[in-house]
C-alpha cells in the first residue's frame, strides 16, 4: 500500500507541475490579484516607512514621494521643462504681487518697498477627494463628530467609515493650512523660517502659545495679520519686504489646503490612539488619495475621482520629444489607477523582483542602483552601460544628475585650517586640490557624481558648464578638459602657507587634520584612501566618528575642524545654494540650527547675498551670483564637494520616467503597458520543471519493479489460496 501511494503521489506531482503553467499569470508571482480594470503601478519604499504624512510637518524626501501626490500645492512644476519651470496647480494663474510701503500704500517695485502681497485665484474646479471627515447628514452637519472614545471607538482606519463627503476647495482651506504652520503644537520644520517673513505669523504663534488645549483648537477664530480671506476663492499673503523667491515656496506641499473639517475630525476622542490622524491619513485634493497605509508592508494610492481636469503636457524641453516623453500628450491625468508601494528592508530581493518584472521600476528613493552596481552596469571607455542581462530585458535607463551637493567643510573658526590670512588660504587649497575628487567619485561612487567647482550644481541658475564653470584656483582646462592642479603645487602652498614637507615651520611638528564623520557613513576602506591622498603632502589625519547627534551637536557648537555634509534644492534658484555660507545662517550666531556650519564669515559676500536675495532675474543679478562664487573659490571654504549622480532603471512597459530633481508630483504622467508588462513576466518566469518531472519519472522508475513483484506474489498468493 506504500508503495502504490508513493506511485499516485509522483503522478500527482507531474500532473500539478503540468497544471501550473495553465494558470492566469506566471507561478512564482508574489504580487495580489489587481482590481478588475484598473492599471496598477507596483513600486518599492523607501526602507525607513514615513514617519509623518502631515503636510506642516514632514520635510522627508521619502515622505514628500506620497505626499506630493496627494495634496497639491498652490504652484507646481511643469513635468517636462528644463530648466525648472513653475505653473499653477492650486491656483487658477500665477499670483498677482503687490508692492506696499510702511503705510500700507502701493508702491512700483523699485520703490521702498516694506511688503509684498500675493493674491492667489483658487481653481473653481479643485476639489477634495472623498472622506468621512467631509461626510454631512440633512442638516449639513458632520456625521462622525464623537463626545467620548467610545462612540468611535469601532473604526480603526479610514476605510472602516462606511460613508463618506466631498466639497470643493477654498479660500479659507489655504489660510487654514497656512496658520497650521504657525501652531506650536504641530512644531513644524518651516515655522522659523517662514515666521521671518509671513507678516503676523510670529505674533501668532506667541497667541496660540498661550491658549489651552483641552480640546480642538478652531484656528479660524485667530486671525493673522498676513493673511486674507477675500472671497471663497481668492485670498492674499502679505510677507515683509521683497523675496522674489517667495514664489517658489508656494510650491512645496507646507502650503497646501488643510480643511478646517478635516482638522476638528482628527482631533475626536480617542482617533490619536488608533493613528487616525492628518499625519497618517492624509485628505488632499490631488490626483491620488490614501487606501492603505501599512508602513511596515505596503501604502497603497488610489485614483482621487474627485481630481480636477489635468492632462499631460503638449509640450516640453528640448529632445523631450525624439525622446518619446510626448507621447501621451493631452491625455487626462492620472494614466494610472493605482500605485502599490511595498516595503523590500533586503536590496537584492528588490533587484530579484525588479528583473523578474514584478516592480515597474527600480524604485522612488532608495530603489536606485547604486547598491547593485555591479550587477546592473558595465563601466568601459565610454562611461557607464547596463550590463547583458539588463540590456537583453529592454529596461531604460535615467540616469539623474540631482540639484544638490555634498560637501566636506572647514570650520572657518578653527584655530588650524580655520582664518581669513593669505597663509591659511593656501594651507586650505592644498588640502583641496590634494584630495582628488575626481579619483574618489570613481572608486566609491562608480563616478555616480561630479566634482563640484561651484555651490551651485548642475540645473540651477548661475551653475557654469566648461571652461567656464571650472574653479581656476584648483584646476586647470588642457586639451578640452578640466585637469587637478598638480601634487607638487600642493606642496607648494604648503610652503607658503608655513608647513614646508607637512611640518609647521615654527614647531617642527607635524601637521594633522581632523575629521568628524557619522559613525555608518565612512568605511575603512574611504579613510584609507584618505590617508593616502593627503599623505602625498605630508600631512596626517584623524578621524573622529560619532552618531549623527553627536557630530550634530559638535556642529551646533563649532567644535568641528572639517566635517560633511550636504543639501538638495528646495527650489530651483541659486540663493537655495549660497545661504549655506551667509554669516547669519552660522549656528554660532543665529543660535539656531542654521546651514552655515563652516561658520563662514565675509562682509562682502553677505552684503551681495541680501542683494541676490531680493532682486529680480537678469544681468544685474547674474553678476552678483558669480562674484558670490568667486568669493567662495577664493577663500577655499570647503574641502571639497560633489554633486550626487543616481541611475533610475524602469522596465520597457512604464514610460514617461523622465527625472524631476525638484518636484516629486510625477506619478499622474507615468503610464504602463499592461499587455506588455503580463507578456514580459510570463516570459521572464517560466517555471524550470524538468528536473521534478525527471525526479517523479525516477521515483516511478525505482518503485515500478517493486508493485510488479508484489502483485506476482499476491497473485501467486490467491493461486495457491484456491488450489487448496
Amino acid at each position: 500500500m506504500k508503495i502504490l501511494s508513493a506511485t499516485r503521489a509522483a503522478l500527482g506531482l507531474a500532473l500539478l507541475l503540468l497544471l501550473s503553467g495553465c494558470g492566469d499569470g506566471p507561478w512564482n508571482n508574489p504580487n495580489p490579484s489587481s482590481p478588475e480594470g484598473q492599471l496598477v503601478y507596483q513600486s518599492v519604499m523607501s526602507p525607513a516607512p514615513p514617519k509623518h504624512l502631515d503636510p506642516a510637518v514632514s520635510y522627508a524626501s521619502d515622505e514628500n514621494v506620497f505626499l506630493s501626490q496627494i495634496y497639491e500645492s498652490p504652484m507646481g512644476y511643469h513635468f517636462l521643462k528644463r530648466p525648472y519651470e513653475l505653473i499653477p496647480l492650486g491656483v487658477k494663474d500665477r499670483p498677482v504681487v503687490t508692492f506696499l510701503d510702511e503705510q500700507g500704500n502701493e508702491v512700483a517695485e523699485e520703490g521702498d518697498v516694506a511688503f509684498s502681497r500675493y493674491t492667489l485665484k483658487v481653481r473653481p474646479d479643485a476639489r477634495y477627494q472623498p472622506h468621512p471627515s467631509l461626510a454631512v447628514d440633512d442638516s449639513g452637519d458632520p456625521l462622525y463628530l464623537f463626545d467620548s472614545a467610545s462612540e468611535g471607538a469601532r473604526f480603526r482606519s479610514i476605510p472602516d467609515f462606511p460613508q463618506t463627503g466631498d466639497r470643493a476647495v477654498h479660500a479659507n482651506d489655504y489660510v487654514y493650512g497656512i496658520k497650521r504652520l504657525a501652531d506650536p503644537e504641530l512644531g513644524s520644520p518651516m515655522l522659523g523660517f517662514m515666521a521671518q517673513y509671513i507678516v503676523g505669523m510670529k505674533e501668532f504663534t506667541a497667541q496660540l502659545a498661550q491658549v489651552p488645549r483641552d480640546q480642538w483648537l478652531n484656528l479660524d477664530e485667530y486671525p493673522m495679520e498676513g493673511l486674507k480671506v477675500v472671497d471663497e476663492h481668492t485670498l492674499t499673503l502679505t510677507i515683509y519686504g521683497r523675496y522674489p523667491q517667495f514664489i517658489y515656496w508656494l510650491a512645496m506641499r507646507f502650503f497646501s489646503p488643510i480643511p478646517p473639517e478635516v482638522d476638528r475630525f482628527y482631533h475626536n476622542p480617542g482617533f490619536i490612539d488608533r493613528n487616525l490622524t492628518l499625519d497618517w491619513w492624509p485628505v488632499g485634493s490631488g490626483p491620488f488619495m490614501m487606501e492603505k497605509n501599512d508602513p511596515n508592508s505596503e501604502i497603497v494610492l488610489v485614483r482621487n475621482p474627485n481630481f480636477r481636469e489635468d492632462y499631460f503636457p503638449s509640450e516640453g524641453g528640448p529632445g523631450d520629444l525624439e525622446a518619446g516623453n510626448l507621447v501621451d500628450a493631452g491625455k487626462r491625468l492620472p494614466l494610472v489607477d493605482r500605485a502599490v508601494f511595498r516595503l523590500e528592508k533586503e536590496v537584492l530581493p528588490l533587484w530579484t523582483k525588479f528583473l523578474q518584472g514584478y516592480y515597474d521600476r527600480s524604485g522612488e528613493n532608495h530603489g536606485n542602483t547604486n547598491n547593485v552596481f555591479d550587477q546592473a552596469f558595465t563601466v568601459g571607455p565610454d562611461g557607464v552601460e547596463m550590463s547583458g542581462d539588463v540590456a537583453d530585458h529592454g529596461i531604460n535607463m535615467d540616469p539623474d544628475v540631482k540639484p544638490g551637493i555634498y560637501y566636506y567643510g572647514f570650520n572657518m573658526r578653527d584655530p588650524v585650517v580655520g582664518g581669513y590670512t593669505e597663509e591659511k588660504r593656501k594651507l586650505r587649497r592644498a588640502l583641496q586640490i590634494a584630495f582628488n575628487v575626481e579619483e574618489y567619485l570613481a572608486i566609491f561612487y562608480k563616478g555616480n557624481g561630479i566634482n563640484a567647482p561651484s555651490p551651485i550644481p548642475p540645473g540651477i541658475p548661475g551653475h557654469l558648464e566648461g571652461e567656464a564653470g571650472i574653479n581656476p584656483l584648483t584646476h586647470e582646462w588642457i586639451d578640452g578638459g578640466a585637469a587637478r592642479r598638480s601634487i607638487d603645487e600642493a606642496r607648494q602652498l604648503l610652503v607658503e602657507a608655513g608647513y614646508p614637507n607637512g611640518r609647521d615651520e615654527r614647531t617642527g611638528e607635524p601637521l594633522k587634520i581632523f575629521i568628524d564623520v557619522q559613525s555608518q557613513a565612512v568605511s575603512n576602506t574611504t579613510m584609507n584612501w584618505m590617508d593616502r591622498a593627503f599623505g602625498q603632502i605630508g600631512v596626517q589625519v584623524e578621524y573622529r566618528p560619532a552618531d549623527w547627534n553627536r557630530t550634530r551637536e559638535k556642529l551646533l557648537t563649532g567644535n568641528t575642524q572639517i566635517y560633511s555634509h550636504g543639501w538638495l534644492a528646495d527650489y530651483p534658484d541659486p540663493e537655495n545654494f549660497l545661504f549655506l555660507l551667509f554669516s547669519p545662517e552660522s549656528p554660532l550666531i543665529c543660535k539656531c540650527d542654521g546651514a552655515n556650519n563652516s561658520n563662514f564669515e565675509h562682509a562682502e559676500y553677505d552684503e551681495l547675498f541680501r542683494q541676490v536675495r531680493v532682486s529680480p532675474r537678469g544681468p544685474e543679478r547674474d553678476a552678483m551670483v558669480a562674484r558670490l562664487v568667486e568669493i567662495y573659490r577664493e577663500e577655499a571654504v570647503w574641502l571639497f564637494a560633489y554633486y550626487p549622480k543616481d541611475i533610475y532603471l524602469s522596465n520597457p512597459w512604464v514610460s514617461n520616467t523622465k527625472r524631476h530633481g525638484i518636484s516629486k508630483a510625477t506619478l499622474k504622467y507615468i503610464n504602463i503597458d499592461d499587455e506588455m508588462r503580463q507578456l514580459k513576466r510570463a516570459e521572464w518566469n517560466q517555471p524550470i520543471t524538468w528536473p521534478l518531472f525527471a525526479g517523479a519519472m525516477l521515483m516511478i522508475g525505482l518503485v515500478l519493479p517493486g508493485i510488479t513483484a508484489y502483485r506476482r506474489r499476491q497473485n501467486a498468493t490467491a493461486k495457491n489460496t484456491g488450489s487448496q
